[in-house]
């Protein structure tokens, strides 16, 4: 088996759901591996479909006769990739995965008898850790010196299940001593997503846990470069879902590209970028059933900053104003505000202001928006002022370079949609978006005209 070419650059590799769904797709990354021998780590997701199954499986009151069905379903997704490899390496798989299994029925029993969100991230975490055995093994089979890796030997969290908080001084201490030694010879494959507490207890790292593993991974082990490979060529002016006329990004600023995460485009999660910020590691994101198309480099300086650069929508947004008289010229009343948002642990978005009333936004992708702000929350808030919760809503987010100093900028984009109801205008506190909420309706119309008018 050939060795891994001694290179000084480290590239750590993210392979999503999608790039390792099926053995085809899998055979496609290490050809991405094969290719450019910088690639020495690989982070993986779960085969597509997978997490989803183990979702329910972690969900209270599932039978044990659906616990069954679910993990045969499983299996089939796995024992499908591993039945394309040599009858003893597949063997070895399929050994494994059983083994697997039967600690997987065990958890998902436990959940049954007793639900705790602990138990939920021990079960999610096996799509994971089926997906980096097998495509270990893939890339022994084209003559790559692959190695399969448990990242919680790494990646020490707390204990806040669901999504738990890195130890980012262990990660670099536990990656110098045991992750580092074995790239020098070796393409080690590992999990995004999962990690451990103190006790020894698995803990998962909540939405886009995978792609921010595979940056906290690059940041320890002083990486050159990033990159996330996923199903779609790079980062597009819009979702191409909504317009054809939407084009892939060549290059982004990290802070363009930070907004983006943060407001909608679905590409990349927002914390994804941070390690990778604080480093200056640059991140490459491309599809890895068409790497030949290239994909968008993100990095601090780019050579083009145009004033419109992309329009972001993020849908099931929730609009909650509390007015009051006593906020006129009186001092503490946002602050008893926040403070009964805070102790409900709600985030908020976007706030505007007048001399009585504030609107603010949440969001919470996972549709589960309207269940945040619940009776309990609202009843608190009314102690303080009136409230009104708005569901159905829809932010869309423009995002260039220079928009707090470029004049005509609200002329341009409210100009073209002047027809359509807005709720909230966000403008000011950040060069680099201007952003809107409109009815979930209108939010597809919105973006389409926008991008003809901006984009054109």
């Amino acid at each position: 088996m050939n060795s891994v070419q001694s290179t000084s650059s480290l590239t750590v590799a993210k392979f999503g759901g999608t790039s390792v769904a099926d053995y085809q797709a899998m055979l496609r990354c290490a050809n991405i591996i094969k290719n450019d021998h910088s690639n020495r780590l690989v982070v993986v997701s779960a085969s597509s479909g997978v997490t989803n199954l183990l979702v329910r499986l972690s969900q209270k009151n599932v039978s044990v006769i659906e616990q069954k069905d679910i993990i045969e379903n499983i299996r089939a997704i796995q024992v499908n990739i591993t039945q394309h490899l040599s009858s003893d390496v597949e063997t070895q798989l399929n050994d494994e995965i059983d083994s697997l299994l039967e600690e997987l029925t065990q958890h998902a029993l436990t959940q049954l008898l007793q639900y705790s969100t602990r138990t939920g991230d021990a079960i999610l975490a096996f799509g994971e850790q089926f997906s980096s055995r097998i495509f270990a093994q893939v890339l022994r089979s084209v003559d790559i010196p692959g190695e399969y890796f448990n990242v919680q030997q790494v990646m020490k969290t707390n204990s806040l299940y669901g999504k738990a908080v890195v130890d980012l001084n262990q990660l670099s201490e536990q990656s110098a001593q045991l992750l580092s030694p074995k790239l020098k010879n070796k393409v080690i494959v590992t999990q995004g997503f999962i990690g451990q507490d103190s006790q020894g207890h698995t803990t998962t790292l909540g939405r886009g846990g995978s792609d921010y593993s595979a940056a906290l991974l690059a940041e320890a082990l002083n990486g050159n470069n990033l990159s996330i490979w996923t199903d779609v060529v790079g980062i597009f002016t819009t979702d191409p879902r909504i317009t054809d006329q939407a084009r892939a990004i060549k290059e982004i600023s990290f802070g363009e590209a930070a907004e983006m995460a943060t407001f909608g485009a679905k590409i990349l999660h927002p914390a994804t970028l941070i390690p990778a910020m604080r480093q200056n590691i640059p991140v490459f994101v491309g599809s890895s059933k068409e790497p030949e198309k290239g994909g968008t480099q993100i990095k601090q300086k780019v050579d083009s900053n145009p004033t419109y650069r992309s329009i972001a929508l993020r849908r099931e947004q929730t609009l909650v104003t509390v007015k009051s008289p006593a906020m006129l010229h009186a001092s503490g009343f946002l602050a008893k505000v926040f403070g009964v948002l805070a102790k409900h642990e709600l985030s908020i978005d976007l706030i505007t202001t007048s001399e009585i009333s504030v609107a603010l936004t949440f969001d919470n992708p996972s549709g589960s928006t309207q269940s945040l702000i619940t009776n309990t929350v609202v009843a608190e808030l009314e102690q303080l002022c009136e409230v009104s919760v708005e569901h159905g809503l829809s932010l869309v987010a423009v995002i260039g370079n220079g928009l707090t100093c470029a004049k005509g900028i609200g002329q341009s984009i409210f100009e073209t949609i002047n027809d359509v109801n807005i709720r909230l205008i966000c403008h000011g506190a950040s060069a680099n978006n201007l952003c809107f909420l409109v009815n979930e309706g209108d939010a597809n119309f919105v973006v389409e005209k926008l991008h003809n008018t901006l984009f054109s």
